[in-house]
């Protein structure tokens, strides 16, 4: 930075002595409109005559001059002197401007760098008042300006470079590059560049690629420019500040090279964007596509009409070589409203120009930008955006909406927009370049743990593989990415902490991998989203539990297979007894049935049956209790050899008490944490530099217990947990797994947020399961299924048959007994006839009895209720006659 001011100084100085030479040599030399001799006082215009922005603006100004001096007794006269661009010409000029007498104010395209060198010159510019119509100074008030007079009237150059920071934030393009030209004016204001960096930076974009032009550039120049920006990955186009002049011929020319086809964006400024309604079919041809923004101002109003068509009637008259390009813009707008506020606050002011009445007018300046996308022939407007409401869809939404917190940065309402090439999808902003400098991503080559990363060497640097489950998940994120990312894999020999050096040093941009998300780490590098969460857990050898085996063999079937055995097991032995009891001497009697019921059960009844349909049914039972029991006995023999099984040690303590000895990956940061945290001897630990080297270890006794994170657990027990390990003790919890980048990367952040799209749509859990179940032991989940107690399901069609023979057998038991019963049956039931008809007389008669009394009583009842009515009203008769003989 302090190279920059040194730079500007020295260039300052030399400026300072040309300015001087040349302000001496064209003191007189202007180009002026006839001065009438009836004027008495004069409005001074530095204006750009060879860019079409510069003769709007003259003309505007000689419309409302006019306009003036119509209607008004004083008269005004306007100056114009060409500044042709060149900031030192606008400083002669401005100081020339300042020598003529009467002269009210000057206006014009003028920055404040450039006023202050003027009044550094010429004391008579500090009591001139300057009004500027150019962008590049912010709209600041200081207490302590260096050149007071000095009004700005352009747009805030700040605003616009947030506007420009809205659309690319807006469509998250991460990455950007700017393209602007290089004049004396730009120049010195540096504080534009960086003020689209930072706004860049508040939406999560960068500038990445940086190309300037002169304002005289040669095709030549412009062609080999862009074809090394065709040779980068990036696509996003920022035009920062360009002429219109300028910005036509490089869209034609990187229209020609290929550069405005699909994926392309292109982004134009306020600057140039406000003149495409003042430019030919030709230009707009060769913008297709091109986005940008422009000063909001409304076109229909009556005023704006009538201003329009004074102002192409003079514009052809005077410029017919610009004959399609007679529409007024914002800037002719400003011109023409500068110059009439000048003349009021004249008129008001009896001849002098008064700062204060000045500022109090009413200019067209504007916060507000519509955001244009050129199509067709002309363009269409796609929203509207300011620093305080962000986007909305149009004026009258806009002024309705309330202040975004946002900042404008995020909304909807850019939609349906037509891309160079014809695309209508958003563009991702970046792709693949083969020329451009591919990212170096680290990746550990001796893994312990190749289901995570597997690096095998072919014969050639191209032959070599990396695999794994980590690679996938990063495969997948950069899926998920709104640009194309150019990386290569390199294998890393050496341990985790130093690849993460290695990308803290920068000789790694990233590296990918197992690799755990630790607090000592975190101050070295970014991490991105843990895509896999950790733990460190410790692996252990089994041993049965005998304390649980009592009651085991009630676990060997269910609930319901107990209950269903032992209601079939009766039913059975019941039909079998009802059908031999009265033959056969040794079923005769409960007890024998029962003693029958437990024999059968071992296949060791010695009772015979003699009768067929007995046989028949306790053939098939014979064969169920058979599948039954052979089932039991697997069941329990399962539940035996592995339910029952725990932990040969329980916690760390135990380890400790034991001056046991552990293992751990000789790679990880599991050696530290065991001594620093849980406070293992360096001696007791032992280094394993592979996954298979852990069962050798135990069976070796080398080691009590191995301590993993638990994502590394995982695999090791499914691989080796039909061998006799299991976790045991808790989880110490951990940071999980993450990718690792360098401190201030917008990449980690892109990496975090593709990442939880992969994980949210179970991309990621799909991937662990895959890796798992490559696993060569598989039998861990066979013990799980086996060792689960058996339902009655497997056997309900047996049952189904033995149950519908018994109930059969039984139903024809039931028939041949009511069959040989029957005369017994028929007397017993006309016995119990005569009983019910003798009840029913017996009930009959009673019940007429007591209907007889109850009658009786009641008339009983109705009768001296009569009685004590009539004597009553014999009471009240009698009392009722000497009252009527008193009224008479």
């Amino acid at each position: 930075m302090g190279r920059s001011c040194s730079s500007i100084s020295l260039f300052l100085a030399l400026k300072l002595l040309l300015l001087v030479v040349a302000w001496s040599s064209k003191r007189g030399h202007c180009l002026t409109t006839p001065r009438p001799r009836a004027t008495n006082k004069s409005i001074g215009a530095v204006l750009d005559l060879d860019s079409l922005m510069g003769k709007q603006q003259k003309i505007a100004m000689e419309i409302a001059i006019r306009d003036f001096n119509r209607f008004s007794r004083t008269k005004l006269h306007l100056e114009v002197q060409n500044s042709r661009g060149n900031s030192a010409q606008t400083v002669v000029s401005a100081m020339d401007l300042a020598q003529k007498k009467q002269l009210l104010a000057i206006v014009g395209t003028i920055t404040q760098s450039e006023a202050s060198l003027a009044t550094e010159i010429n004391n008579a510019t500090k009591n001139t008042p300057i009004l500027s119509l150019s962008s590049f100074a912010p709209i600041t008030e200081l207490p302590s300006s260096p050149f007071p007079q000095l009004i700005q009237l352009g747009d805030d150059i700040n605003i616009q470079m947030q506007c420009l920071a809205a659309i690319v934030g807006h469509f998250k393009w991460k990455k950007v590059t700017t393209i602007y030209e290089v004049n004396s004016r730009f120049s010195y204001d540096p504080g534009v560049l960086i003020s689209l960096s930072n706004s860049l930076r508040h939406v999560g974009s960068e500038i990445v690629n940086q190309l300037a032009f002169p304002s005289l550039s040669l095709q030549s120049r412009i062609e080999n420019e862009l074809n090394q920006l065709k040779k980068k990955s990036n696509r996003v186009f920022l035009i920062v500040h360009s002429s219109l002049e300028l910005a036509s011929v490089l869209c034609k020319k990187a229209k020609q090279m290929g550069l405005m086809e699909k994926g392309y964006v292109w982004i134009i400024p306020n600057e140039v964007a406000s003149l495409l309604d003042s430019v030919n079919s030709s230009v707009i041809s060769t913008m297709q596509g091109v986005i940008g923004f422009k000063t909001h101002f409304l076109e229909t109003t009556k005023p704006y009409r009538k201003f329009g068509f004074r102002f192409r009637r003079r514009f052809a008259q005077e410029y017919p070589e610009e004959e399609e390009n007679n529409t007024p813009s914002v800037f002719a707008l400003r011109a023409y409203d500068a110059a009439i506020a000048i003349a009021k606050v004249t008129n008001k002011s009896q001849g002098k120009f008064n700062m204060k009445e000045f500022l109090d007018e009413n200019l067209h300046q504007s916060s507000t930008f519509t955001i244009i996308n050129v199509i067709g022939k002309s363009y269409r407007e796609m929203a509207v955006w300011s620093p305080t409401h962000g986007f909305s869809k149009n004026f009258v939404e806009h002024e309705k909406m309330e202040v975004n917190k946002s900042n404008g940065y995020g909304g909807v309402v850019l939609s349906n927009i037509y891309w160079p090439g014809d695309l209508h999808s958003v563009p991702r902003g970046w792709t693949n370049s083969n020329e451009e400098m591919p990212l170096k991503i680290g990746v550990p080559a001796n893994d312990a743990f190749a289901q995570f990363v597997n690096v095998t060497y072919g014969d050639s640097k191209h032959a070599t593989s990396i695999t794994g489950f980590s690679i996938n998940v990063f495969k997948a994120a950069i899926k998920n990415l709104p640009y194309h990312l150019h990386y290569d894999f390199v294998p890393f020999n050496g341990s985790y902490d130093e690849m993460v050096n290695q990308v803290n040093n920068k000789t790694l941009d990233a590296a990918v991998g197992d690799i755990s998300i630790l607090a000592y780490r975190y101050h070295l590098v970014e991490f991105s989203q843990p895509y896999i969460d950790s733990g460190l857990n410790m692996v252990v050898v089994e041993k049965p539990n005998k304390s649980k085996q009592t009651w085991m063999f009630m676990d060997a079937f269910t609930k319901e297979m107990w209950l269903m055995m032992a209601a079939m097991h009766v039913l059975v032995g019941f039909v079998i007894w009802l059908i031999e009891r009265e033959e056969n001497e040794e079923l005769q009697g409960l007890g024998a049935m029962l003693w029958f019921l437990v024999t059968v059960i071992f296949l060791a009844h010695r009772e015979p049956i003699r009768r067929p349909l007995a046989r028949t049914v306790l053939a098939p039972w014979l064969f169920v209790i058979l599948i039954v029991t052979s089932s039991f006995t697997a069941s329990l023999t399962s539940m035996m050899t592995v339910s029952q099984l725990e932990p040969s040690v329980v916690d760390i303590q135990t380890l400790q008490k034991r001056n046991a000895a552990v293992g751990c990956d000789e790679n990880s940061f599991i050696v530290r944490y065991l001594i620093d945290i849980l406070k293992f001897k360096p001696e007791n630990i032992r280094r394993i530099n592979s996954i298979n080297g852990y069962p050798a270890a135990f069976k070796n006794n080398e080691i009590e217990a191995a301590f993993f994170v638990a994502p590394h657990a995982k695999v090791f027990l499914a691989k080796y947990s039909c061998e006799g390990f299991v976790q045991a003790g808790s989880t110490f919890r951990l940071g999980g797994f993450g990718f690792v980048f360098q401190r201030g990367s917008s990449l980690a952040r892109d990496i975090s947020e593709a990442l939880l799209s992969v994980i949210e749509n179970g991309e990621t859990e799909q991937l662990e399961k895959d890796m798992l179940s490559n696993s060569h032991c598989s039998l861990s989940d066979k013990k799980a299924k086996e060792s689960s107690p058996l339902g009655y399901q497997p056997f309900l069609g047996l049952f189904c048959i033995c149950g519908s023979i018994a109930i059969l057998a039984l139903l024809y038991i039931m028939l041949c007994l009511t069959l040989k019963n029957v005369e017994n049956l028929v007397k017993y039931m006309r016995g119990a006839l005569i009983q019910l008809w003798r009840i029913r007389r017996w009930i009959t008669t009673h019940c007429v009895g007591i209907y007889s009394k109850v009658q009786s009583r009641s008339m009983r009842g109705v009768n001296v209720a009569i009685e004590a009515r009539n004597s009553a009203e014999i009471v009240i008769d009698s009392e009722q006659v000497p009252r009527v003989a008193e009224v008479v």
